[in-house]
């Protein structure tokens, strides 16, 4: 069996690397526009409101919604303070305070969401733990339904 020195096998992998064109550059951006923040997190709160709509007519027991409705707001709300907190500083020219920015706003995120879990029994009187279940992981699933129907995104050509 003929073995390839690393030196080479670098060399190989390096001469695959083509960058792109100012051009090229262009028409992939215009195949692949930005999906705005905001927008999965206002259809996370869209689906948990109409979840929680569902829970309570399905079940005509309002608490089953104010359950569904507060497990998506433990998506929503951490989901918004973390987006707002790595949107205000993405232009950092120091990408080590980026990254520890990012890795610090998605500890707070954590700690909110297990906060407002901790308190549900308190604010939701008469809590549904399936409904608020529900109403979280619907809520989650939303980021990978945003990513499949963002609007224009082209195939290549």
């Amino acid at each position: 069996m003929k073995t390839i020195p690393p030196e080479t096998e670098t060399e190989a992998e390096e001469s695959d690397f083509k960058p792109l064109t100012a051009q090229e550059a262009q028409q992939w951006r215009s195949r692949h526009p930005p999906l705005s923040v905001w927008k999965v997190v206002a259809g996370q709160a869209l689906v948990g409101m109409l979840v929680a709509l569902v829970a309570w007519v399905l079940t005509g027991r309002a608490v089953v919604g104010w359950s569904a409705a507060y497990g998506a707001l433990a998506v929503v709300a951490p989901a918004a303070l973390f987006a707002r907190g790595v949107l205000r500083h993405r232009a950092s020219s120091n990408p080590r305070a980026a990254m520890v920015g990012f890795f610090g706003w998605e500890i707070a995120k954590i700690m909110l969401t297990v906060a407002l879990l901790a308190a549900a029994p308190r604010l939701v009187p008469g809590l549904s733990w399936i409904a608020l279940l529900i109403g979280m992981v619907v809520a989650m699933k939303t980021y990978w339904v945003a990513l499949l129907v963002r609007p224009g995104v082209r195939k290549t050509d």
